[in-house]
């Protein structure tokens, strides 16, 4: 007949078959009450998904479903283990192993988090405001980031001394941003494009004696397409250290223009020239005057100015609406007799 009370105080490695027995209990328990509560906890987060219209609380669920149970079994073990007597060394690798999984999900559950707000980014905003290529870039660096840094926490809780190798990183980090510091430039420049928003996709925009209008923002460069077809490449760099005209943001449009009449036009015809052309530029769709006035005499012209706003940014519609005035200003001039005035010289020869 067995002794089972004698069997279960034989030692082995310093620890009694009890003490194996029940640490294999606490390992087992220790599974059970995680995955009750990991389940617990993801059965009442979608519940109180379904009442709310954001994706976030869905962000938070796939971040507890991505802890699966080597993640578990890890932690059960480790606790099971502590409930043991062991040499040292067994402790600091249960540590070491531990600390690994820990900082691991918590860098992966950083970078499912980053993920998610680059992708409602770019989502909502690529199309508009930056190339999907810039908000993708900027996902992967921050990622990078996420993980050095959990690297330089294990090596340092390990009892590395990171001090030396933060260094060598630093001057390493140096020399290759020397190398590629143009191209560091246009990176970071694509990303002070992105937050600052001075034009976005689609507008039309003047760089120095180029125009066109933006067809998309990329880490390194912008397109523009050129009113005369081709495609213009301009480096990110570049556009944020020059001025930058967007009329893609301009709510009105003023326009100033000029004409004159000959110098015999009667006096009463100089006065009506001002009704005229107030009438003729309100009556025409998106223009609204603001002045006209009988500006100067000029060498061979009596010169008028005025001024009116268009109610669009779209030099088309622009461009439509000055030919109606024009036309306009023509048909009535021809029915008071008033003449447009063209250069001409007048001698006069005493004998």
């Amino acid at each position: 007949m067995v002794n089972w009370q004698e069997f279960l105080m034989r030692e082995f490695y310093g620890n009694t078959i009890q003490d194996y027995l029940i640490a294999i209990a606490v390992i087992i328990a220790s599974i059970i009450i995680m995955q009750v509560f990991k389940f617990y906890i993801i059965k009442k987060l979608k519940k109180l998904a379904k009442k709310t219209k954001t994706n976030v609380d869905d962000m938070v669920i796939e971040i507890f479903n991505k802890l699966h149970w080597p993640f578990y079994l890890l932690i059960a073990l480790y606790i099971g283990i502590r409930t043991l007597s062991f040499p040292e060394l067994i402790y600091k690798i249960a540590n070491a192993i531990l600390l690994i999984a820990i900082t691991y999900y918590v860098a992966k559950s950083a970078g499912a988090i980053i993920e998610f707000v680059m992708s409602r980014l770019g989502n909502k905003k690529s199309n508009e405001e930056i190339d999907k290529t810039a908000v993708g870039f900027m996902n992967k660096l921050i990622k990078i980031v996420i993980w050095v840094m959990a690297i330089l926490l294990i090596l340092s809780n390990l009892g590395y001394n990171i001090t030396t190798l933060i260094a060598g990183l630093g001057i390493g980090g140096l020399a290759i941003a020397f190398a590629l510091q143009n191209v560091l430039a246009d990176v970071f420049a694509s990303i002070s494009i992105y937050f600052d928003k001075p034009f976005k996709v689609g507008d039309f925009i003047i760089i120095g004696d180029d125009m066109g209008i933006v067809k998309k923002v990329g880490i390194k460069t912008t397109r523009i397409q050129t009113l005369q077809g081709q495609e213009l490449i301009v480096s990110n760099r570049e556009l944020t250290e020059t001025r930058i005209n967007n009329y893609k943001r301009m709510e009105k449009r003023r326009v100033i223009f000029s004409f004159g009449v000959v110098y015999n036009t009667n006096p009463k015809n100089l006065e009506k020239i001002k009704k005229i052309t107030l009438d003729i530029i309100n009556k025409t769709p998106h223009a609204k005057a603001d002045r006209v006035h009988f500006k100067s005499f000029g060498d061979f012209s009596l010169n008028f100015e005025a001024v009116y706003y268009v109610d669009s940014q779209d030099y088309n519609l622009y461009m439509d609406v000055q030919e109606k005035i024009n036309l306009g200003l023509s048909k009535e001039f021809a029915k008071e007799k008033i003449e447009f005035a063209y250069p001409t010289q007048t001698i006069y020869l005493n004998k």
